[in-house]
């Protein structure tokens, strides 16, 4: 009706505009028609995708939740991941876990990715964290037997290192020393000596003896040592020379003196000297017998003649380490400790400030017993009493029972301490140290040796 009323102008017009408009509705209609097929092949999909994730269900259940390998794995879908993970702890999910490849990944496996759980956290800083994991091997592992002890006590001192603490009453699993395989000699048997060289055949050591006074080396023959004739023989036919002599010139005279220990010195014999000397004396010696190729140790040891002849005294060395660890077997034997204290002059110094602690520290208990019984008072109580204090020890109370019981024999001759006291004050002069209480017990000892 428009179009009859109107001009052919504005006929051609609605002509166009109804040719456009069908075309736009076939356009809509196709449209359509392609949608519905889009979305037909999209509920396919998703309904073959549900069967997928089913049947992998059902695999990961059989399977006892664990994930297959291979690169296929990584194209899952999340609802088949999502089944999986969930039959899995998360410290197993994360132990699963296979590496991505490189580049960016794809869009569908963005939810894979497993970020480290809390439960994870708790069990690696609680559980795991507390486990003790046993030692490599590579790591030292302690010795069970409850008789063996070997230890390093790290100690700061100049130009010393580490100071080696061995105990010498380490025994093997039988229950018995191993000897050392090398030939042992031993220069001195006196109170210390004799004690010191029997431990040493009792353990199994072979053994040459020698001494100033032939006579002392009979006993020790019968027990099967074998007898030197000389200081210099016995160092000669011996691989280490232990020696024990009573003092500085004693020590001296034994290497240096006719038929001497340096006249058997030869490259790779070893001397090894347990006299307590002052370090001069000592660094003297090791000079000598290191310019011959010899090897060189000193052992003084801290004791007394009891002590020597139970196997428990304290060995004090310094100089040759590899003589020291050659030794070993016969500080075990001779007794309970041995202490490796760096270069030589040490071990000379250390015991002579051991001896000067004991030597003071007996004339005061001496000066103690002697006061209690001029004022009326129990020397017996006042030994109880110390005993069950702090200066309790295996010293104080065989020394005070020796002293109650009227026992006076010698166990370490009084003018030894006394030699010992005054090289002690000797070397505290040296380094401009003053000892009033080692002088005061020095002058004690001085009365008594011109008393007695």
């Amino acid at each position: 009706m428009i179009k009859i009323n109107k001009g052919k102008r504005f006929q051609q017009a609605v002509d166009a505009v109804e040719e456009f408009l069908r075309k736009t509705k076939g356009k809509d209609q196709a449209s359509s028609h392609n949608s519905s097929e889009e979305k037909n092949r999209r509920n396919s999909s998703e309904e073959r995708g549900k069967q997928s994730a089913g049947e992998e269900k059902r695999k990961a259940s059989l399977s006892e939740g664990k994930l297959k390998k291979g690169t296929g794995e990584g194209k899952k879908r999340v609802s088949s991941v999502s089944s999986e993970r969930g039959s899995k702890s998360p410290l197993k999910r994360a132990q699963d876990q296979s590496p991505r490849k490189r580049g960016r990944p794809p869009k569908d496996e963005k939810d894979l990715t497993i970020p480290e759980s809390s439960t994870v956290k708790r069990v690696m800083t609680g559980t795991v964290a507390g486990f003790k994991w046993p030692p490599s091997v590579s790591e030292p592992v302690k010795d069970s037997d409850p008789h063996f002890h070997h230890f390093l006590l790290s100690q700061t001192e100049k130009e010393t290192g580490s100071t080696s603490i061995q105990a010498a009453d380490s025994t093997a699993v039988n229950g018995s020393i191993t000897p050392t395989d090398k030939k042992i000699g031993f220069l001195g048997l006196g109170l210390m000596g004799s004690g010191i060289v029997s431990n040493l055949l009792k353990m199994g050591h072979t053994v040459t003896v020698w001494n100033r006074t032939a006579e002392k080396c009979d006993l020790f023959i019968q027990e099967g040592a074998r007898l030197g004739r000389t200081p210099a023989e016995v160092v000669s036919t011996c691989d280490i020379t232990f020696a024990c002599v009573s003092d500085p010139k004693a020590a001296k005279d034994l290497v240096l003196g006719p038929s001497g220990v340096l006249q058997g010195i030869r490259p790779g014999k070893c001397y090894v000297d347990m006299s307590t000397v002052d370090a001069d004396t000592v660094t003297e010696l090791a000079q000598v017998i290191v310019s011959r190729g010899g090897r060189f140790l000193e052992a003084p040891v801290s004791g007394n003649q009891q002590l020597s002849n139970d196997g428990m005294l304290v060995i004090l060395a310094a100089g040759d380490r590899g003589l020291y660890e050659d030794c070993s077997s016969c500080f075990q034997a001779m007794g309970k400790t041995s202490f490796f204290l760096g270069e030589v002059g040490n071990a000379a110094k250390m015991m002579l400030i051991v001896n000067m602690v004991q030597g003071s520290f007996m004339a005061t208990i001496a000066e103690g017993l002697t006061l209690a019984q001029v004022t009326g008072q129990s020397q017996q109580t006042l030994l109880d009493i110390l005993n069950q204090g702090q200066l309790a020890s295996i010293f104080l109370d065989q020394k005070c029972q020796n002293i109650l019981q009227g026992n006076f024999k010698p166990d370490f001759y009084l003018k030894y301490i006394q030699k010992d006291l005054r090289l002690a004050i000797a070397l505290g002069d040296s380094v401009n140290h003053p000892t009033p209480m080692a002088a005061a017990a020095n002058e004690v000892r001085v009365v008594q040796m011109c008393v007695t």
